[in-house]
């Protein structure tokens, strides 16, 4: 458990990817919070479990991302009650598909606060705390979509794009302090979300659930395989370690070959 007295906090955590992060952080030794929003019940389990499995804190924070202060608090928070955050791991997200002409203004700007501004406003909390312990690991979710683009995404588009110059730039600001900052880009992960459009798509389109999964959600990625969220996780905790301690403004694709062309 190489990250015992290390505190991780991971933003929209608490299903998919993020809670996949948060598992497999805490599995070595971290404290964690969890951010996002569901079902209380079921956060609260989450929440008791990543306790038990790291044996150190875990707690969970309902800040809303679009929202700077609370994103100020959140981060005050976790220092003041786990310590840290040593690690942290932005992965709030949302999507709305339309063509530029038609997108919805507010649809715009809610994807631009969530996916791309909050991460710059959690990076802003963070850095001065992982400056003053000389160490610390920034890892942002961006997406296939930051290296290629897709009709109907604009908005999630520049974000993803916009996330990744973020990133970078904050790299090369922290070179020297012992903090590294990285992408990682998934192509179409396996998570209920993902799942639960399938037989809306069989129903609009008249295809069989093969058809959905082959032709549509997988029609980018080569291997025909969706990623799994742990295979996601596995990738953060690596450069989590010190062997990653060069890894540092890099956009790790994990997207079954999609990018490769």
């Amino acid at each position: 458990m190489f990250l015992k007295g290390k505190t991780a906090l991971v933003t929209g955590s608490t299903s998919g990817i993020g809670l996949a992060y948060a598992k497999a952080l805490a599995a070595e030794g971290a404290a964690v919070m969890i951010n996002g929003f569901g079902d209380a019940e079921a956060i609260e389990a989450e929440r008791k479990n990543l306790a038990s499995v790291s044996g150190a804190g875990a707690l969970y924070s309902d800040a809303d991302m679009s929202k700077p202060d609370a994103i100020a608090a959140m981060v005050k928070r976790c220092a003041d009650e786990l310590g840290g955050p040593d690690i942290v791991i932005s992965n709030a997200g949302i999507q709305h598909v339309a063509p530029v002409d038609e997108f919805p203004i507010e649809k715009w700007d809610a994807i631009i606060a969530i996916n791309l501004n909050s991460t710059f406003h959690l990076m802003r909390a963070a850095v001065p705390l992982m400056k003053a312990k000389g160490w610390g690991r920034i890892i942002t979710t961006a997406s296939a979509h930051s290296l290629v683009a897709s009709p109907n995404k604009s908005a999630y588009v520049a974000a993803k794009h916009g996330v990744v110059g973020l990133t970078k730039a904050v790299a090369l600001e922290t070179a020297r302090t012992g903090i590294t900052a990285n992408c990682i880009s998934p192509g179409y992960v396996w998570t209920p979300l993902v799942e639960n459009q399938i037989p809306d798509t069989m129903r609009t389109r008249g295809l069989t659930r093969d058809q959905v999964i082959n032709d549509v959600l997988l029609a980018a990625q080569p291997t025909k395989q969706f990623v799994q969220p742990d295979q996601v996780a596995a990738l953060a905790v690596f450069l989590c370690r010190d062997e990653a301690a060069q890894i540092t403004g890099a956009n790790l694709s994990v997207d079954g070959g999609w990018t490769a062309a």
